[in-house]
């Protein structure tokens, strides 16, 4: 410590101090347009938000709580500064207006609406990969929180796309997008006006429609998942619809050994998916060992 003063070696000169304060206020966001801000979508949490920046998610601006520190703030605002993402500073109580529903850990992304994926990006996706087509079709999903897991175990069991309804659906909105631990900015999404149209037209590319259904005729281990496949996953309360299963090959079912009935709508399209993994990885040819075509004939029928 220098004579004759009471500052620490490794404390800023207060001219430094000053200048980053004034940096600071003129990065802060004016206090009307939180009302415009708010209307955004938005990504929330720092997980998310640094995968939305990993996935080259088109992001119109970053807004911190004023004070909030952390390596991952740090990971976020460098990401920031290299995709020229403007990053703003809200105070505590603006903050809360913009995200007051959700749990930000001091971080809101504001993001453009993602364009709609289409069946040819999956059919990409799946090519790309080598494998059979898998898909997952939601039919009016409405709780963000089940869309959000819905979307984080498709990404991990290695669905190629997610199928939407348009309407009397679940919005991609900051509760779907934390539920899915920035799952949605890695997967593939697409909305649909008609899923039966959606459907029909996946069958003429040769994908099987296997609806998740506590009144399936089969159960759901029963179906060999050697071919392109779409799973279809219905509504929390209503489950698939019925022209839907109509238009399905497949209604399979998950046996329920206790008291309740079904399970949540999320539980029971993961555990379908990974099924669906599970038996491809069975199925497939051992390293250096070529398929031939005997695994495509088990088709389940």
């Amino acid at each position: 410590m220098l004579r004759g003063s009471s500052t620490p070696h490794n404390t800023p000169p207060p001219a430094l101090v000053a200048a980053q304060r004034a940096a600071d206020h003129q990065r802060l966001i004016h206090p009307h347009h939180v009302r415009q801000l708010a209307m955004n979508t938005i990504i929330v949490g720092r997980k998310p938000v640094l995968e939305a920046l990993k996935a080259g998610t088109l992001l119109e601006k970053i807004v911190l709580l004023q004070g909030v520190r952390g390596t991952i703030i740090d990971e976020i605002t460098a990401a920031a500064q290299r995709l020229k993402v403007p990053v703003g500073f809200m105070n505590r109580q603006e903050f809360r207006s913009l995200a007051s529903d959700v749990t930000t850990q001091g971080i809101v992304a504001l993001i453009a609406r993602k364009p709609s994926a289409s069946v040819e990006d999956f059919d990409a996706r799946a090519a790309a990969l080598g494998e059979p087509g898998f898909l997952l079709l939601l039919d009016e999903i409405e709780d963000p929180q089940n869309l959000g897991a819905l979307v984080r175990t498709a990404e991990c069991a290695g669905v190629h796309g997610v199928m939407l309804t348009r309407h009397h659906s679940a919005p991609i909105n900051a509760a779907a997008v934390k539920a899915s631990a920035g799952a949605t900015e890695h997967m593939a999404i697409a909305e649909v006006t008609n899923l039966v149209s959606a459907i029909d037209d996946l069958k003429q590319r040769g994908f099987w429609i296997v609806a998740l259904d506590q009144e399936g005729s089969r159960l759901y281990t029963d179906v060999v998942y050697a071919k392109p496949v779409a799973l279809v996953v219905g509504n929390e309360g209503k489950g698939v619809r019925r022209l839907v299963r109509d238009h399905s090959d497949f209604v399979v079912q998950i046996p329920m050994y206790g008291k309740i009935a079904s399970l949540n709508a999320s539980v029971a399209g993961g555990l379908v998916m990974y099924e669906v993994a599970r038996q491809r990885r069975a199925l497939a040819p051992a390293p250096g060992e070529k398929d031939n075509g005997k695994s495509a004939e088990a088709d389940g029928h």
